[in-house]
Parts: C-alpha cells; sequence; structure tokens
C-alpha cells in the first residue's frame, strides 16, 4: 500500500481521540471543490509504504488513540482491509473517511468488526448529486445504500457536507435531512477557499446562510452542526 501522505497527530480529525491521519492516493469522485485534489489527479507521489507506517505506528503506542484512513478514496484500494486489519492489530482504533460510493467495501470492513468510526461526505441533495461529484449522472441508489449500512451498523458515525455558495441552497438542506433523518450526527462545514481546489471560482457561504442551512438540516437530524465558521 503506497501512502500519500501522514498527519502525525491530530486532535480534530476522529473526534475525542488522538489520532494520526493517513492520506491514500486516487479518488473516483471529480468534486470541484476538492481540497485534497492532488491526491485525486496523480500529483502528489507516495510518501511511505504501510510498513513504514506500522514502524512508525510503533512507537507512537501510548500516545496515539487511533488512527483516520483518508484521501481521496481509501475504499477503490484493494489492500485497504490488510492495512486496516495490521493497524487494529497493532491496538489503535481506526477511523474511516469515505465518499459512499463502495458500500459493499463497508459493509465488509463492519462485519469483520475493523472500523470504530465511519465518516461519509453527502455531496448534495439527490438531483444535485452528480454536478456536485463532478459527473454528469451518478446512482444515487448506491449512496443509500451506504447511508443505510452506516445509520444500521454499531459503530459510531457522521455524514458530513461542505457547503458551497454555487451549488447548495437552503432546500438542498432541507432534502438531506430528510435523506439522512435520525442520524447519530452531521456535520455542515463551511468550503474554504484554497489554491489546490479544482474549481478557483467557488466561494464560501455567510455566516447566515451557513445558520439557515443547519436550520434546515436540524428539522430531520437534531445532532446537527456547523464546522468552520
Amino acid at each position: 500500500m503506497k501512502i500519500h501522505g501522514l498527519q502525525k497527530m491530530t486532535l480534530l480529525d476522529y473526534p475525542s481521540k488522538v489520532a494520526a491521519t493517513v492520506f491514500l492516493g486516487g479518488c473516483d469522485f471529480c468534486c470541484p471543490f476538492c481540497h485534497n485534489y492532488e491526491l485525486v489527479n496523480g500529483s502528489m507521489a507516495p510518501l511511505l509504504d504501510d510498513n513504514e507506517l506500522f514502524s512508525f505506528l510503533e512507537k507512537r503506542k501510548g500516545l496515539l488513540d487511533g488512527v483516520v484512513i483518508t484521501g481521496g478514496e481509501p475504499c477503490l484500494h484493494s489492500s485497504l482491509k490488510e492495512l486496516i486489519s495490521g493497524i487494529k492489530e497493532m491496538g489503535f482504533l481506526v477511523k474511516l473517511d469515505t465518499n459512499g460510493n463502495h458500500p459493499d467495501v463497508i459493509k465488509d470492513l463492519l462485519n469483520d468488526k475493523l472500523l470504530d468510526y465511519i465518516a461519509m461526505d453527502i455531496k448534495n441533495s439527490k438531483e444535485k448529486y452528480a454536478r456536485t461529484s463532478g459527473f454528469s449522472d451518478i446512482d444515487t441508489n448506491i449512496i443509500s445504500e451506504s447511508i443505510n449500512t452506516i445509520m444500521n451498523s454499531n459503530i459510531d458515525y457522521e455524514f458530513r457536507t461542505t457547503a458551497i455558495k454555487q451549488l447548495h441552497t437552503i432546500d438542498d438542506f432541507d432534502a438531506i435531512g430528510k435523506w439522512i433523518q435520525g442520524a447519530k450526527a452531521y456535520y455542515i462545514q463551511q468550503f474554504t477557499e484554497r489554491d489546490t481546489v479544482p474549481d478557483k471560482g467557488l466561494s464560501s457561504p455567510s455566516k447566515e446562510e451557513m445558520d439557515a442551512y443547519l436550520n434546515a438540516a436540524k428539522k430531520y437530524v437534531a445532532e446537527s452542526y456547523l464546522r468552520g465558521v
């Protein structure tokens, strides 16, 4: 397994845990607002392999609670299960970040009790999902399958949406709320403009708009929150 990035310690990526974050390359989405686009287009070279990661983690036993595996899209990698198994065998918790386009992989990892936390992106309402993910068309039934699998799991999880002024409206967050009604936790993250984002014409919603988005979602998901505002 080639690993394209490693954040050695974070207090933000895994709620209530001290963790390291592992970045895997490649993604099957091409979101115009992606903050990690260098992992999607292959411009970021691998930094280390899994054996080097395990060596690093061995030295961090007692200092780290867990490991966050993100990307890109981790579920694209055939050796993901092997990587997570190795991390779990070392005694660490594992959090997976995913776009939800691989429900079979999520089910397999859950069935083998290899995950302790899942964070899944909800890109937009069903009607605007393809555009927000960088496609002309997308099967949102696959996304719904992942949502249902995660909500019916017995582990901690969150759903999250990056809010972009040009791509989202209050109606979208009303629709997303209905889609994940009753979820444990939903976070609406304010888009941040960066040089690495593919579409330089995108911008952040105002604080007032973010508050309105949150109020729309809260009608269906009581544990809804804002991030980055």
